[in-house]
């Protein structure tokens, strides 16, 4: 059509119907329906539960677990294996034909301090093969001394007056003591060519003649009797016995007294109703004490700080400032020796001075009188002198740790296990190395539940130290490097120094952890039932001792704030002697007489696992803060009756500060029960709870519940670290627990108060109540910080390097 002007405008275009852009398109609608929907539910469930989570939920330590937001997919209960089924591989597995495997060979030649690199290794390898390959050798740099001379000497000047002094040239050897141990045919141990001599560790050197007096015990209050009596110290040589406290404390005060040497030797009085005098024949033929035993040990004054004396505070790595370690160590000479040796000394003492008769009940009961010894004091008179000689080599030397560590879920929960390895003599069979053996019964046993599929809830750090017995060296330089670490992580750490030497079982621990003791207890078998069925438990009288000193559970408990154990099965009445860092410590010993079946080395071994594995596995901290309450409550009274019997304290007594903490105290314990009540709540929830999996929010927010109570607990050791430290002895932090300042085995509760009032000290006794923290302002457990305690600010999660937290 041709268009013009008439033709219309607009016209009528017919068209097709539009063909659909996509096929499906019914299913795409539904699919679009879909999807939205469950975008809007996801965000119901996930982001509106959050807001109903507590605030602190959002602390790294909740949240840098894997996912989901609680340690593991299995939580509350054991991942692999059921807790019931750990138990029993803890409880089957500990073999005493392994134990006498280990003793045999850590008992098979000599392993001072210093001096058993080979033993690290092997160490090292068995603890891979049981199942633990991130086993590591920790290395420090100590300071230390080695024998090389020693004499000892009865001199006597027959041809002059007695009450005449006489010169050098006058005197003739009287008796020269052997100062070695006889070697017994029937024990192997004790004719080894490399067999170490007897010494004193960080003893001074020198050469001394000077006249001798008989000091007992040679404790504090010992000397303290014979200052009260006049007689002379300043200058002359004491002669002491063992026992009643720490050997280097007899020096440090023989020391401070002005005298110039000290002889210790065993007194048969140590040894109850088994010696000779009482019929019983001596080792090897019977239980008895050899007469020429001999006890080696430290001198260092653990009283101010163990570790290496030249970096009290600070790891012993190389290139680090070194400290003059004369206010740690000796600066007089010291020997031990037999007390077939001490007879001639003592015999020749016979009617000079006045007698231990005339003294109190403290220095009756010697063992010798019947070997014609009357314990008289002296001095000696000027005609009859000591010459003691002792020369030390003092170098600085490698000491090696082993380390291993089996990842848990949670790397900020670790319990630590140790045992020292290094040892005064050839064998050491009881110590350490029962506890030796009895560790790596333990590490098998938790390498067994690895093979059957078992991760634990929280990481578990086994140490075997070096340097224990020179001065709790190889431990107290690791928890000084890695403190901070320790004080973010640690919840305990559990030490044997010697498993077995005797059936009655004995215990020192932090009130934290009776629960746990008393449940492992309970579930271990007696080696020596008087019923069928008997438990350890049930023939343990159930007392727990205070922390002291003496042991690598020292810096963990003493400076970390961390609760520690220490445990042993030690000599009943009728047990044979145990020969204390002598030759006759040795496999032989051990096999006749200490332990003849193994069977105390798989006990203590099953105890100590089943208390690691109750602390790793609870969900909630195996811990119960009554318990440290109701102890305070104990401690306090015992301070506040040893006030009463100050003559010049009276007056603090009577201002009712005793009162004041006492009160605070009594706060506490309310706020403790409170809180016990509340976390065995929270526990039979999480026991017998059962949440659906679409419910993942009530999961997490009651581990978040979970997690606050465990860092309440984890942390409520540690406020009773004081940053200042004892007055006099700094590196002591704990203001509960310390050693003894004059027995240094031996525990002190609130040594603060008790040194105050020893000294008679009015003002310090102010202060030492001021610097109790936590019970004097009457905090609860609410006031805990979850992140550690002031002193320990500044430390952060680190790590050892070069391990595998997982």
């Amino acid at each position: 059509m041709s268009l013009n002007e008439q033709t219309p405008l607009l016209t009528t275009v017919h068209v097709v119907p539009r063909q659909p852009r996509y096929g499906h398109s019914t299913l795409r609608r539904f699919c679009t329906i879909a999807l939205s929907t469950t975008l809007i539910v996801v965000v119901v469930l996930f982001l509106v539960p959050i807001n109903w989570l507590p605030r602190h939920a959002l602390d790294d330590s909740v949240w840098d677990n894997d996912g989901p937001w609680y340690p593991r997919s299995a939580w509350p209960e054991s991942q692999g294996i059921s807790y019931g089924e750990l138990q029993d591989v803890l409880l089957s597995t500990p073999d005493e034909a392994k134990a006498k495997e280990w003793s045999q060979y850590y008992t098979s030649g000599p392993h001072l301090a210093g001096k058993n690199l080979t033993q690290a290794l092997w160490t090292r390898e068995r603890w891979q093969e049981f199942g633990v390959p991130d086993s590591n050798i920790v290395t420090y740099d100590v300071y230390i001394n080695y024998h090389q001379q020693h004499r000892l000497a009865l001199l006597g000047s027959e041809s002059r007056d007695h009450d005449e002094p006489a010169t050098g040239t006058d005197y003739t050897v009287k008796y020269e003591c052997k100062m070695e141990e006889d070697v017994l045919d029937e024990d192997p141990t004790t004719g080894l060519e490399a067999r170490i001599p007897t010494y004193h560790g960080y003893s001074a050197s020198g050469n001394v003649t000077a006249q001798y007096v008989y000091v007992n015990f040679g404790t504090y209050w010992d000397y303290d009797d014979l200052l009260k009596v006049n007689v002379t110290l300043e200058g002359k040589i004491a002669i002491a016995k063992y026992g009643r406290g720490f050997r280097g404390l007899k020096v440090k005060r023989a020391q401070q007294l002005g005298m110039v040497g000290v002889v210790l030797y065993s007194d048969p009085q140590e040894d109850g109703e088994i010696t000779e005098k009482n019929g019983y024949k001596a080792y090897p033929e019977g239980p008895a004490r050899n007469p020429s035993s001999v006890q080696r040990g430290s001198v260092q004054f653990i009283d101010v700080a163990p570790g290496d004396p030249t970096t009290v505070g600070y790891p012993s790595k190389p290139g680090v400032p070194r400290q003059d370690p004369r206010n740690v160590i000796p600066s007089i000479p010291s020997v031990p020796i037999s007390y077939r040796d001490a007879l001639p000394i003592l015999q020749s003492l016979n009617g000079h001075g006045p007698s231990a008769k005339d003294f109190n009940e403290y220095w009756q009961g010697g063992g010798l009188g019947y070997k014609n010894v009357s314990y008289n004091i002296g001095p000696s008179p000027s005609s009859l002198k000591l010459n003691l000689v002792n020369k030390q080599e003092y170098i600085t030397t490698p000491m090696w740790d082993v380390i291993g560590i089996i990842n848990g879920t949670l790397a900020d929960e670790v319990v630590v296990l140790g045992n020292h390895r290094d040892a005064w003599t050839a064998g050491g069979a009881a110590d350490p190395n029962s506890g030796s053996a009895a560790l790596n019964e333990v590490i098998r046993s938790f390498g067994i539940a690895l093979e059957k599929g078992w991760k634990p809830l929280r990481t578990i750090v086994f140490a075997s130290w070096d340097g224990e017995e020179a001065a709790l060296i190889g431990s107290t330089e690791w928890v000084e490097e890695y403190l901070p670490w320790l004080s973010s992580a640690a919840v305990a750490y559990l030490n044997v120094d010697f498993a077995s030497i005797g059936p009655e079982y004995i215990v020192a621990a932090s009130p934290l952890l009776k629960k746990a003791i008393y449940k492992a207890t309970g579930l271990v078998q007696s080696p020596n039932q008087t019923i069928p069925g008997q438990t350890v438990r049930d023939l343990w009288s159930g007392r727990i001792k205070t922390m002291g000193s003496g042991s690598d559970f020292t810096s963990f408990q003493d400076f970390a704030g961390i609760p520690s154990m220490d445990q042993k099965f030690g000599r009943a009445a009728n047990s044979p002697v145990y020969h204390y860092h002598s030759n006759y410590d040795s496999f032989h010993w051990m096999e006749k007489f200490g332990d003849q079946e193994w069977q105390y080395h798989t006990t203590a071994a099953k105890i100590w696992a089943l208390i690691a594995a109750s602390l790793v596995e609870s969900p909630i901290i195996l811990f119960n803060a009554t318990d440290y309450a109701n102890s305070l409550a104990v401690y306090v009274e015992a301070v506040r009756e040893k006030a009463r019997k100050s003559d010049t304290l009276n007056s603090i007594v009577d201002h009712n500060a005793f009162g004041k903490l006492e009160s605070a105290v009594e706060r506490l314990h309310k706020a403790t029960v409170r809180f016990d009540q509340q976390a065995t709540l929270l526990e039979e929830q999480v026991e017998h709870g059962s949440i659906p999996w679409w419910k993942w929010w009530q999961k997490v927010r009651l581990y978040i519940e979970v997690k606050k109570v465990n860092d309440r607990y984890k942390y409520l050791e540690r406020q009773f670290l004081h940053e200042n430290g004892l007055d006099g002895r700094s590196w002591f932090k704990h203001v509960v627990f310390a050693p003894g300042r004059w027995t240094g085995y031996a525990g002190a509760t609130f040594p603060g108060l008790v040194e105050a009032i020893e000294d008679k000290n009015d003002t310090a006794l102010e202060v030492s109540y001021e610097a109790l923290p936590m019970i004097s302002r009457g905090s609860t457990t609410d006031h805990i910080p979850r992140n550690g305690v002031t002193l320990l600010k500044h430390g952060s999660m680190l790590q050892p390097p070069g391990w595998s937290i997982k």
